[in-house]
């Protein structure tokens, strides 16, 4: 700094000035100062910052899968949220591991972000507590939090499955299978819930056997396909439980020489090509991401208020797979 003033001909606060984006500096010579900085390449020292200011003007998102095409849009949302507040997004994925998440966590902590959004695989964030109480801003997003209170945004994911089921329903299904995820992850038993209320509203038994939570991986998502349509009073419709268990389920029913109805939890990538197109219940993932970064930067503002649980709608889109009739026999 001493050597851009020195070049610019004006004195160390007034790069400091130009530098941070500060008032009370003349276009020319922000002009002189820029052209300084420019000559000699000058990087304003971040480390130094910090500690000046106790700020390190970073944030940290801890995702499921950055694979999964659901969290492209969540974990661009969350870096231009960042970005318009002139903070830098560090990410990494947990790969739905309870330890992975916490250890990824603290590593974020530790590298004094100065606020987290975390998609939560564990149950427990506990670990959270002293990282909050020292300052570190956190807010949960697409499932709550375990045994802490913490800001949150939701989908409704409930609902939405209550309404995709009761679609089928309206197209005269009576005997529909559920396949979900694992029965620990709360979008799971709250896709189930919704699946529940919709047979009970319409008067209709549920079996053990048209309901599966599980693994998705494709083996066992196919394994449960095939046994729910087979057997001498097959189901006739299926809904599942997230993008994965979907696009498996397409390759299967695919394969098979009658048609079955499908509703989809999540949207997924093409599926108004396919043949049928997919009805789908779709979460706005972009939306989920923004406000659960902009709670983040109003925590780091300094908005002190109660934690604050936000529940965003889903959305039905019928393309087709979810409007097939029952088979006849």
């Amino acid at each position: 700094m001493k050597d851009v003033a020195t070049r610019a001909g004006v004195g160390l606060k007034t790069v400091s000035r130009v530098v941070n984006g500060e008032p009370g500096v003349t276009a020319e010579t922000e002009r002189r100062v820029r052209e300084a900085i420019s000559a000699l390449g000058f990087r304003r020292n971040d480390s130094a910052r910090v500690l000046r200011k106790g700020r390190t003007s970073s944030v940290g998102l801890v995702l499921e899968d950055l694979a999964d095409p659901f969290y492209a849009p969540l974990n661009r949302a969350v870096e231009e949220v960042a970005r318009d507040h002139g903070a830098l997004l560090i990410n990494g994925s947990s790969a739905e591991d309870p330890e992975r998440e916490r250890e990824l966590a603290l590593a974020l902590c530790a590298r004094r972000v100065d606020g987290l959004v975390v998609i939560p695989a564990g149950a427990d964030h506990r670990y959270l507590e002293p990282e909050m109480a020292a300052g570190v801003a956190t807010v949960f997003v697409d499932r709550p939090a375990g045994l802490i209170s913490a800001d949150t945004v939701l989908s409704d994911h409930a609902g939405g499955a209550r309404e995709g089921v009761a679609h089928l329903v309206a197209h005269g299904h009576r005997r529909i299978g559920f396949i979900g995820d694992q029965p620990r992850i709360h979008t799971a038993t709250e896709r189930l819930r919704g699946y529940r209320a919709a047979m009970d509203a319409a008067a209709l038994p549920v079996h053990d056997g048209w309901i599966s939570l599980g693994p998705t991986a494709p083996d066992r998502v196919r394994g449960e396909v095939l046994r729910m349509l087979s057997g001498p009073a097959p189901v006739t419709a299926l809904f599942t439980g997230n993008n994965r268990v979907t696009a498996t389920a397409v390759r299967v029913l695919s394969e098979l020489p009658r048609r079955v109805a499908l509703v989809g939890f999540d949207d997924l990538e093409l599926a108004d090509l396919l043949s049928p197109a997919v009805t789908v219940i779709a979460q706005d993932p972009a939306r989920l991401g923004h406000t659960a970064a902009e709670l983040l930067f109003q925590r780091l503002d300094g908005y002190a208020s109660e934690t604050r649980r936000i529940e965003l709608p889903t959305r039905l889109i019928a393309r087709g797979s979810g409007e097939l009739p029952p088979a006849e026999g």
